[in-house]
């Protein structure tokens, strides 16, 4: 019965990954072309004790090219206590389309509140929101304005970001494991059961945004700026929300730099998948968890009953080969190089990880920049 029960997880999970795999090809690559910049953004950054990322950032915010008078960058100061506002403001002083605003906090997530305090000061009827810590590539708006020159009745997209690593393997695990939600991402979106998204590259109608009354419903939750509010615009316009797959509107960003600071990060995503209204979310989420306790009690299963090792090592080479094809997708799509020896290293040890993950959740609170949180 158990090998029974088994074998229908695993087609279950191989099932959704090639079914995310044919999803990611039905997106279609956008051909970015530098149509009549028409439309007006406004762009959210929230930060708290940033001053190492501000001069990456910036860079790349004057290297953007769009016209100053069609985006504003409103910042918005979630109490640092670095040296943030003071490098900032030299900046804001030179560019009179940027803005420094104070963080208005009402609920129990700081970002939702530092979103919602900028879009009330926001000017333009298109809101784009990024993090601190990323890097923005030149034709960022411009692919957006194009987009929505495209489709005229689009109210929200959501489009990619990746990593910038280096060698080391904690960075390299991150990349993957990071791309592969990109991958399932975009692969979602293709098959109509979009669930996920990015806050740091997401834009959407700031009308809409306010008619939905933001995040009422889901500020009690610390993260989940981005996921709960896909869910609300899909509910409204389901056939309004799409993704921009293209490398012209990636955005680039930092992995954690240490295995504690990736454990409270995941943490912190995974503690809003019980909250989520989407039942195919929740579904993925499952399938991956049973699927990786699957690989783990095979792999040791198979060590003590040969019997059957020749079949668990099946299920685990099975799940290697799918994942694979959805992950190099990613890679390739956003131009980076998938090592082999990397990913069947990564795939060893990610079923470790997640379990140790799900695990500790249980018992641990959301921490974000050095503050508890309770879920």
């Amino acid at each position: 019965m158990f090998f029974i029960l088994l074998i229908i997880i695993s087609i279950t999970y191989f099932t959704l990954i090639i079914s995310l795999i044919i999803g990611f090809n039905l997106v279609p690559l956008f051909k970015f072309k530098n149509s009549n910049k028409n439309h007006k953004f406004t762009i959210i950054i929230p930060f708290r004790n940033e001053a190492e990322n501000i001069s990456i950032l910036t860079k790349s915010l004057q290297e953007v090219d769009y016209p100053n008078t069609h985006f504003e960058i409103i910042f918005v100061n979630d109490s640092s206590t670095d040296n943030s506002v003071p490098l900032l403001t030299e900046f804001i002083i030179k560019n009179n389309h940027w803005k420094l605003i104070d963080n208005k906090r009402k609920s129990n997530s700081p970002k939702k509140d530092a979103i919602q305090t900028a879009v009330q000061q926001s000017n333009y009827d298109w809101i784009i929101t990024t993090d601190a810590d990323c890097e923005l590539p030149k034709n960022w708006l411009a692919s957006f304005n194009s987009f929505i020159e495209l489709n005229k009745e689009v109210k929200m997209i959501a489009a990619p970001v990746t990593y910038k690593v280096n060698t080391a393997f904690l960075q390299q695990f991150q990349q993957m494991d990071f791309l592969s939600l990109i991958g399932t991402t975009i692969g979602s979106f293709g098959i109509n059961k979009a669930f996920m998204c990015n806050g740091a590259n997401l834009c959407y109608n700031k009308q809409l945004f306010l008619d939905l009354n933001g995040f009422d419903g889901n500020n009690n939750i610390a993260s989940g700026d981005d996921v709960f509010l896909l869910e609300k615009f899909i509910q409204q316009y389901p056939k309004q929300v799409k993704y921009l797959k293209t490398k012209e509107a990636l955005v680039i960003t930092k992995p954690e730099n240490n295995f504690k600071d990736l454990v409270n990060q995941r943490i912190r995503w995974a503690s809003k998948t019980n909250e989520t209204k989407s039942l195919f979310g929740k579904i993925v989420g499952l399938l991956v968890l049973l699927m990786n306790i699957i690989s783990l009690w095979s792999l040791f299963f198979g060590l003590w009953f040969t019997t059957y090792t020749n079949f668990l090592l099946l299920i685990i080479f099975l799940k290697w080969i799918i994942d694979f094809v959805l992950i190099n997708k990613t890679y390739q799509f956003s131009e980076q190089k998938l090592s082999l020896s990397n990913y069947l290293l990564s795939s060893f040890f990610y079923p470790f990880f997640v379990i140790f993950v799900v695990v500790k959740s249980i018992f641990t609170k959301v921490v974000w920049k050095e503050r508890v949180f309770f879920d």
